[in-house]
């Protein structure tokens, strides 16, 4: 017996549909990918769920950006608006601005300078004849600030030994009339100074 024909209409209960669409899913992946081995076509494959989970097949030989440029071309619709064409151009722009800094960051360093002209090796020359000088302006003030830091250290310095100082004094006063490390010598003898 053959399987009955169904009517196509929305499966009303949750978990039927469910299982419905994982399955009619699964058969329709596997079909697209018979199709690009058997018939050596490009398929390409986007299926989302009523979830919003995205599932995608796309055949080895391609990829899905391809395929919808393709189809944008032959179809005559745009799949893209401006303003993604506008990006595609700025991204482009910086990918290629991104490639020419590259390139004169390797100049600089001395690579790949065989193609250059005499022009374009004077001006090298010159951006880092104009580096060099920054940098040994830079180098030369690094001891300047060192010596202004030693300074303003050793003022603070003077400052903290003026404060011990003063404080020294300070408990030195407060112990006026007593002298703690004196000593008045006594003789042993009462009358022996009197010998003397």
């Amino acid at each position: 017996m053959g399987r009955g024909k169904i009517e196509i209409k929305r499966i009303e209960n949750t978990s039927n549909r469910q299982v419905t669409y994982s399955k009619r899913k699964n058969g329709i992946i596997k079909k697209a990918k018979e199709i690009s081995v058997l018939c050596d076509a490009n398929v390409s494959l986007v299926i989302y769920g009523s979830s919003g989970k995205m599932h995608e097949y796309c055949s080895p030989k391609t990829n899905l950006s391809d395929m919808l440029d393709r189809y944008q071309r032959l179809s005559g619709n745009k799949l893209w608006d401006a303003k993604h064409e506008n990006l595609q151009n700025e991204i482009d722009r910086i990918k290629k601005e991104n490639e020419n800094m590259q390139i004169e960051l390797r100049h600089l360093k001395g690579e790949d300078i065989t193609s250059l002209n005499i022009e374009e090796l004077i001006a090298y020359e010159d951006a880092l004849e104009n580096g060099l000088t920054k940098i040994r302006e830079k180098k030369d003030e690094i001891p300047k600030i060192m010596r202004k830091h030693e300074q303003v250290l050793e003022e603070e310095n003077k400052h903290l030994m003026y404060l011990v100082q003063q404080s020294e004094m300070a408990a030195m006063g407060n112990h006026q009339g007593h002298e703690p490390f004196s000593f008045r010598v006594q003789p042993m003898q009462p009358n022996l100074h009197e010998r003397l």
